[in-house]
């Protein structure tokens, strides 16, 4: 796809998502126009359903992919296709910023929608939707190695018990399956 193109479809998502913004959703009649504008603010806020906007894209650099390496000579004619007909579906993306927002709605109260939208906005909010993916692996690699020493502690103060009890020392047990980041501490442990 021509980078024209993939500005054009871009620039076409954008406009999608901010006039789905502002115009009220009337099909979803159990929530009022505010408290739909306050999902799609909150929305906005978290960038919500950025991840999703290189979807037609991929699916239009695939179709032409698998169409071209069928019919190399056709490949002019199949791009210009292709990048037509994706510019013809970007209005569709509005379907998912209405039904994501409905969600939302659905989610949490106007009040809450606004009170995340305004937390977002802050430097704090900024910096949490930043760093906290990174912050959230950090744990999880924390938490791995936390279990780890739990498991193996709890096994040698059980067997420390039985022994002194005069009961027999148990089998070990088997080692719970390590997580792929686990299983890379524990080679990188183990040279």
């Amino acid at each position: 796809m021509t980078s024209h193109v993939v500005k054009r479809i871009r620039a076409g998502i954008a406009a999608v998502a901010l006039t789905f913004a502002a115009v009220p959703l009337a099909t979803a009649q159990e929530f009022t126009d505010t408290h739909i504008a306050a999902a799609r603010s909150a929305m906005d806020a978290i960038n919500a359903t950025d991840p999703y906007d290189n979807i037609l894209l991929s699916a239009a650099e695939q179709l032409k992919a698998r169409l071209i390496a069928n019919n190399l000579d056709l490949e002019g004619e199949i791009t210009q296709t292709v990048d037509e007909q994706a510019l013809a579906l970007v209005a569709r993306r509005g379907d998912l910023e209405l039904e994501a927002a409905r969600i939302y709605a659905a989610a949490f109260t106007e009040e809450e929608l606004k009170a995340i939208s305004e937390f977002y906005a802050t430097e704090a909010g900024k910096k949490l939707l930043q760093n906290g993916p990174i912050v959230a692996r950090e744990v999880a690699n924390a938490a791995a190695i936390w279990r780890r020493g739990i498991e193996r502690d709890l096994l040698e103060n059980v067997t420390k018990a039985l022994n002194e009890a005069g009961l027999r020392e148990p089998a070990p047990a088997p080692a719970s399956p390590a997580t792929p980041a686990e299983g890379a501490d524990d080679a990188a442990t183990q040279d």
